[in-house]
């Protein structure tokens, strides 16, 4: 995959990550991100079934244990600086804003 895919987030895949940081199944991942964002983003099952072992080969996160035919999934400290900078790169899009006056 190239890298250049995963340079900037999609809010799919910023929410995949930053749910992460608790042990958690496809179905769960999916049921959190709509109840953090108050059902403003939503991720399918087509797209997170796809995400993860993206993820996976670009060691942002790992299986942790695979429990009744549930691969349950955590953040890695990778995956965490890549939230991070992820973070860095929306907050200069913010002050950029601010700067300009929007």
């Amino acid at each position: 995959m190239p890298k250049r895919e995963m340079e900037v987030l999609t809010p799919q895949m910023y929410y995949v990550l930053l749910v992460l940081h608790q042990p958690m199944h496809g179905y769960e991942i999916m049921n959190e991100i709509t109840k953090i964002t108050n059902g403003e983003i939503t991720v399918g099952a087509g797209t997170l079934y796809t995400l993860l072992p993206k993820f996976e080969k670009e060691c942002y996160i790992q299986l942790v244990k695979v429990e009744n035919n549930k691969k349950i999934y955590q953040i890695t400290n990778l995956g965490k600086k890549k939230l991070q900078k992820e973070k860095e790169r929306m907050l200069k899009q913010i002050s950029l804003l601010d700067q300009i006056g929007g």
